[in-house]
């Protein structure tokens, strides 16, 4: 069918009958697809179209005409506009939902028979997220901190981010306030001066340690000194970085990193393990949900306490050591050498010492270990959103593991990966955990058995 005569800026009434991947209303005018923010199924919506491509196209809601029951009226609609809580316009129950139908969706798409478990949710599903970081700009003549208009380097000022440890965005406003105090310029993009991009807070849910990081387009801040005393004054930050990313880039960090005061980490705990974290650490964002996903991830590998476990992408740790005292022996591989130094770190603090941690790809370890006729029972694995190389799978056929449970952040990749491991593993279900509440992110655990 040709495409219907549409162009940008034309306004319509649409009817809204399903929600994408993105959290986005869909519509069809004739069969085109238009893909509506702020609109949810059921809905009648006056809309202006934003963009037509050749086979889809994008418009936004102007007015709702008919209102879905699942819409959520009282939280402030700039939490869509900048993309910080996507779906905080949809009633929680339906976005568990929304996250268990994007898998089944998949899974059916693939021809993959594997049944799709309810969402394990949160019972406050706001103010979880232990780290933070925040864009800082020069608005009116005054260092201002916010967060973009989607699609956009527009800065909207914000004070209460919703989704986030209200301590951090406690905290984000002191230090605003400190810099603004001693005339520290914001970040200007366009002209690629001024002094501070970005605020980075973490605080640790268990300890209440909070690490700040102050990340500069330059080395010199005046005042340095009286900022960092200032930012030291609260007991609760043990540790004071400068960032340097003199770059033309949207990357968030540059390559030096420089510790002005306190410890250079801070401590928290997970699953009754005790864990360092460093400003470049990766540690999931969303302390209650990890110990529901990593509990989950144990749960599912059925273990018996003989077995030889490789903990692919292993980060600083956190899942292999989770379950070290469960198993005979840990092995995690991990690309990023710090990490790899923060976890041999991590398994000392423990008194682990049946895990063990290496620096390099784990095709490249399970192909030496074929080699070697070495046997792996359990194989984790927790890739980024990217899923696993085809290298890897290949590396996973030679070594053959009993078992693999697949912590997945992305369905697409996972169905792909599930899909070329099917022919050798039983699947039989999935179970989402909602690690980020009013996003349309999506981590899951599967496990995989031999046949």
């Amino acid at each position: 069918m040709d495409k219907p005569n549409l162009k940008k800026n034309d306004k319509l009434e649409l009817s809204i009958n399903d929600l994408s991947y993105e959290g986005k209303g869909v519509a069809k005018v004739d069969d085109f697809t238009l893909f509506v923010d702020n609109a949810l199924p059921g809905e009648t919506v006056n809309a202006v179209i934003t963009k037509v491509g050749k086979s889809y196209g994008f418009a936004k809601a102007l007015d709702i005409i008919k209102k879905s029951p699942d819409r959520v009226e009282d939280i402030d609609n700039v939490y869509v506009q900048t993309g910080i809580a996507p779906l905080s316009h949809l009633s929680y129950a339906q976005q568990l939902k929304f996250k268990q139908h994007q898998i089944e969706v998949n899974y059916q798409k693939a021809h993959l028979d594997i049944k799709v478990n309810d969402t394990l949710g949160m019972d406050d599903p706001f103010h979880y997220r232990n780290k933070a970081q925040v864009p800082v700009r020069q608005i009116d003549g005054k260092l201002t901190t916010g967060f973009y208009r989607r699609h956009s380097h527009d800065l909207i000022p914000m004070e209460d981010f919703l989704i986030q440890d209200p301590k951090i965005d406690a905290e984000i406003i002191r230090v605003r306030d400190i810099l603004r105090k001693y005339k520290v310029r914001g970040f200007d993009e366009e002209n690629h001066k001024g002094q501070i991009r970005t605020i980075m807070v973490r605080r640790a849910y268990y300890t209440g340690e909070m690490m700040v990081v102050l990340v500069s387009r330059v080395r010199d801040i005046s005042h340095y000194k009286d900022i960092t005393n200032e930012i030291m004054a609260n007991e609760d930050v043990k540790s004071l970085y400068l960032n340097i990313n003199e770059k033309k880039t949207n990357v968030i960090l540059g390559n030096e990193m420089m510790l002005l005061a306190g410890s250079p980490y801070i401590d928290d705990e997970l699953l009754g393990h005790a864990y360092r974290i460093s400003p470049r650490s990766f540690y999931q964002v969303n302390p209650i949900q990890t110990q529901k996903l990593y509990q989950l991830a144990i749960d599912k590998a059925d273990l018996k306490g003989n077995e030889t476990v490789v903990d692919a992408y292993s980060g600083i740790g956190t899942i292999g050591l989770s379950l070290a005292d469960k198993v005979k022996k840990v092995t995690g591989i991990e690309v990023v050498e710090d990490a790899v130094k923060d976890a041999s770190q991590n398994a000392d603090i423990n008194d682990i010492t049946n895990a063990d941690f290496l620096v390099g790809k784990t095709e490249n370890v399970l192909n030496d270990w074929a080699k070697d006729k070495r046997k792996v029972d359990l194989l984790m694995v927790d890739p980024p959103r990217k899923g696993l190389a085809q290298s890897l799978i290949d590396s996973i056929n030679n070594i053959k593991p009993k078992k693999i449970v697949y912590v997945s952040c992305n369905p697409a990749t996972l169905t792909r990966d599930l899909k070329a491991l099917s022919d050798t593993y039983e699947i039989k279900e999935t179970t989402p955990v909602d690690m980020f509440p009013m996003t349309n992110h999506i981590e899951s655990v599967t496990a995989l058995t031999r046949k």
